[in-house]
């Protein structure tokens, strides 16, 4: 029963040009890369800000007069997709190691500051950024060496 869901879920992902594109991220993987793709309109965002907000990846805000205070994490929007989100920033986090190419800097700096698991939702969060970005440009993936080279 499994392994023909399996095939099933394999055959859609190889047809699917969108999550052929969508693979190429770090800690997305075909089932993600598919339920994106199917799922998400991201014309319907105005930007990756919104898009993780609607996936329920930004803090709640709780500001008054003047002065803002975020409070934890919403959780509106699709369970699904956010889990899957989250579920591979943690699969990216445990490979993220000092002196690694693939790990960034930013997210290293983050694991020293922060528990595992409130840097797997912060991940997440710009993961979902960076998953809009590349489904309204069509652009593929590129990583931190390849941006480095670019830039």
């Amino acid at each position: 029963m499994t392994f023909a869901l399996d095939a099933r879920l394999a055959a859609q992902h190889k047809t699917n040009p969108m999550s052929q594109l969508l693979i190429g991220h770090p800690g997305i993987g075909p089932i993600a890369a598919l339920s994106f793709a199917l799922t998400v309109d991201p014309s319907r965002f105005k930007s990756g800000r919104h898009f993780a907000a609607w996936l329920g990846l930004t803090p709640k805000d709780k500001s008054t007069g003047g002065r803002q205070r975020l409070g934890g994490i919403s959780r509106a929007g699709n369970e699904r997709l956010r889990q899957l989100l989250v579920v591979g920033a943690m699969a990216v986090i445990r490979f993220a190691k000092p002196g690694s190419k693939t790990a960034s800097p930013w997210l290293l700096k983050l694991l020293e500051r922060r528990p595992r698991k409130l840097a797997a939702v912060a991940l997440a969060n710009k993961m979902a950024r960076t998953v809009w970005a590349m489904m309204t440009s069509g652009e593929a993936y590129r990583g931190i060496a390849q941006a480095a080279k670019a830039g």
